[in-house]
């Protein structure tokens, strides 16, 4: 076909009107008003676009740029085998002052890319599905530490499914895509980072498993890593597995991903990138910081060391120091934006806080840092139920109900043929209503953070459950009261339902989470101090640089999630943490046993049936 160039639309600069010979006019959208037909062709066709391969042993990733998408920011696909995934990055110029970085990751399953046409009555993709939206939290949560501090910038990530061979897991593939999208686009960003998933079968590791692979395997690992072997996120679920064997996993895991994160740096290299200069990073200037420390910083010390605050009084007590200490600000410096008025606030609280635990080895309710909150269960609340446990722990207090059903009544889950037709007789839905932190809003639908929450409590308890249970299992974990860790006690209190309903679990199950404050060297940007806190408040949380969530039994681990807001720890940190929590988890698990310590030997009256009808062949 031959284009003949015309002068440009007279509607608008922003495209050429390009007619083939006798032909109808076509129109070809573009940034530059000044593309010239030779420019045009050569945007057609694949010139500009690189390509680089990683060995990861049995599996080879393939990472290429440069011929899909070129108007976003930054654009990859990634493939294994016949698996291939495109990520788009794009990121405003325009500032959007929030308290939070402003950035949506999707991750999208097209049915077309498993040869399938979607089976709702619109035949085509509508709301995202539960593995999309918790594949998008992984994303997020590998890339989001890597922003720099105050980029408050709209970002989107897109990621879109174009081929699934079947074998290959594209989620795995979707991280590494955006980590090259982002590390090859223009957006400031601290990246690489890579990550694979680990299985374990027979004891043995296997980096990127199959889905046959995963059918047979005892651990479901994903990590995210940062150059010098530095950890930025790791989401795992496994069939109650040792201790030791899941710290050798996560160090297998480490050191595959320094192949990829090198195999994106010859690829940035090679292309040679330029990072944008931000109008305006958002951090409080020094001077109005200073001033704060001399307004607050004895009063907010005061606070934080009075051991008989609860969250509520403390929260009252700081924002009464915020609200006197911002009016004095307004005074002092009339021309500031009351964004860096409340950020610098925040800083110093953040500062003092951390000061505490680093210097004093205290924390803010008086504990010190491996010790427990008080724990409460009761079991059988309500006799109509079928099974019921409420688990307190400090101010966090969670309701759990367990209701069994026919098998008819499982999960039918159909996700276009990308992970095939299941049947899931066992499922655990998590729920956060505004009054578990005094507060008002929405109860309709289910909104990610909690999608995220319940998923992880289930797959803690999953591996526990008998395969053949003659009944579907629906557990309900209402938090009533939170601060703090609210999954984790949906993991025990879980536990202790199902007991009191008698499911013949394998073993009691407990989960904790294990917070961070660290001391950085700002010249090397390397850790120098570190203390580790064992079942973290909601507060330690906030103003800590981890939440490492992890659960299991006496014998080993069924899942773990740490979300990381350092872009990267060290792995001698995380080998710490797991023993941490861990030494904590039995603790919780003696408690738990004073209440029930097994199932009990029979379901209770009210509870179904099932009855086995012989019929006779001739009938």
């Amino acid at each position: 076909m031959v284009l003949r160039v015309m002068a440009a639309c007279s509607r608008c600069c922003s495209c050429l009107r390009l007619r083939p010979l006798g032909d109808s006019p076509l129109r070809m959208p573009r940034r530059n008003p000044a593309l010239t037909y030779l420019q045009i062709r050569a945007l057609s066709g694949s010139v500009g676009s690189r390509a680089v391969a990683v060995d990861l042993g049995n599996r080879k990733i393939e990472i290429s740029s440069g011929k899909l998408a070129r108007f976003a920011d930054g654009s990859a696909v990634v493939q294994s085998g016949d698996t291939a995934v495109m990520v788009t990055a794009v990121s405003k110029t325009k500032p959007s002052p929030s308290q939070f970085m402003p950035l949506v990751v999707d991750y999208r399953q097209k049915a077309a890319a498993a040869g399938r046409i979607p089976t709702n009555y619109l035949r085509r993709e509508i709301v995202s599905s539960d593995k999309e939206i918790l594949t998008s939290q992984i994303i997020d949560r590998s890339i989001r530490p890597l922003f720099p501090a105050g980029y408050f910038y709209d970002t989107q990530v897109l990621c879109n499914l174009l081929a699934v061979d079947g074998i290959n897991e594209p989620d795995v593939l979707a991280i590494n895509g955006v980590s090259v999208a982002l590390s090859l686009s223009d957006i400031p960003w601290n990246g690489p980072v890579g990550a694979v998933r680990i299985g374990m079968i027979d004891g043995e590791c296997i980096v990127n498993p199959t889905r046959k692979e995963m059918s047979s395997s005892t651990l479901n690992l994903m990590v995210a890593g940062a150059p010098k072997s530095q950890i930025v996120m790791l989401e795992a679920s496994a069939e109650n597995i040792l201790q030791q064997d899941f710290c050798h996993a996560i160090k297998v895991g480490v050191k595959h991903t320094q192949q990829i994160i090198q195999g994106i740096q010859q690829l940035v290299k090679e292309i040679g990138v330029t990072k944008r200069t931000p109008q305006k990073i958002f951090t409080p200037s020094q001077e109005i910081v200073k001033y704060v420390h001399k307004l607050a910083m004895e009063k907010l010390y005061a606070v934080f060391t009075n051991y008989e605050h609860d969250k509520i009084s403390r929260d009252e007590a700081v924002n009464k120091i915020r609200l006197d200490t911002e009016e004095q600000l307004k005074e002092t410096f009339p021309d500031v934006d009351p964004y860096e008025i409340i950020e610098s606030f925040n800083v110093v609280a953040k500062e003092v806080f951390r000061s505490i635990i680093l210097n004093e080895y205290k924390r803010c309710d008086g504990r010190d840092l491996t010790s427990l909150r008080n724990i409460s269960c009761e079991v059988d609340m309500f006799k109509t139920l079928h099974g019921s446990a409420l688990f307190q722990r400090g101010q966090t207090q969670v309701l759990c109900t367990v209701t069994f059903d026919s098998l008819e009544s499982s999960i039918k889950s159909d996700r276009t043929a990308i992970n095939g037709i299941k049947d899931k007789n066992f499922m655990l839905h998590y729920e956060f209503p505004p009054y578990a932190t005094n507060e008002i809003g929405k109860v309709t639908g289910i909104n990610r953070r909690e999608l995220g929450h319940g998923a992880l409590a289930e797959k803690a308890l999953y591996p526990v459950i008998p395969k053949d249970f003659p009944f579907t299992i629906r557990v309900t974990s209402e938090v009533l009261e939170s601060n703090g860790s609210s999954s984790m006690a949906s993991a025990c209190g879980g536990s202790l339902a199902l007991m009191d309903a008698g499911v013949p679990i394998s073993s009691a199950v407990a989960g904790v989470a294990i917070g961070l404050v660290t001391k950085s060297n700002p010249e090397k940007g390397e850790i120098e101090d570190y203390r580790l806190l064992t079942d973290i408040l909601g507060i330690e949380d906030y103003n800590g640089d981890m939440d490492f969530k992890i659960a299991g039994t006496n014998k080993g681990i069924t899942a773990l999630q740490a979300d990381i807001k350092l872009p990267g720890i060290p792995m001698k940190i995380v080998m710490e943490a797991i023993q941490q929590a861990s030494v904590a988890k039995k603790e919780i698990l003696q408690i738990m046993n004073k209440t029930i310590s097994k199932p009990r030997a029979s379901r209770k009256e009210n509870g179904p049936v099932v009855e086995t009808v012989q019929v006779p062949l001739s009938k």
